[in-house]
């Protein structure tokens, strides 16, 4: 797709045309395209903030899924403290724990617990 035809579809979808939204979507998710599909989100689309926790965890970035969890997005949660587990990064498991995440405080305890069985 073009750029002036992408630029068509972002006026279309601005103007209401809910057609051109999830043609945007679909884009921007097959163009790996975080920036649009977080500027979609934040307009309220929830196809765009599900695909953008998606993107954001098949890349691993962190930083997105935390800003996303930050905002209430349970999704983007549940996937910081998968992702959080498998790198066993105690720092951001105890950041969450600390928030009130349940699944961070549990997922915590078994990592210090597995970590002071191998000392």
């Amino acid at each position: 797709m073009s750029d002036s035809d992408l630029g068509g579809l972002r006026e279309r979808a601005a103007n209401g045309d809910r057609d051109a939204v999830d043609q945007l979507v679909e884009l921007a998710g097959e163009r790996g395209d975080l920036g649009e599909l977080r500027q979609l989100a934040e307009n309220g689309n929830a196809d765009a903030a599900a695909q953008l926790v998606e993107l954001a965890t098949e890349l691993g970035d962190m930083v997105e899924l935390r800003r996303l969890a930050d905002r209430g997005d349970r999704d983007a949660a549940d996937q910081l403290v998968e992702l959080a587990t498998e790198r066993a990064d105690v720092g951001e498991l105890r950041r969450l724990a600390d928030g009130g995440n349940r699944d961070a405080a549990d997922a915590l305890s078994e990592l210090t617990e597995e970590q002071d069985e191998s000392e």
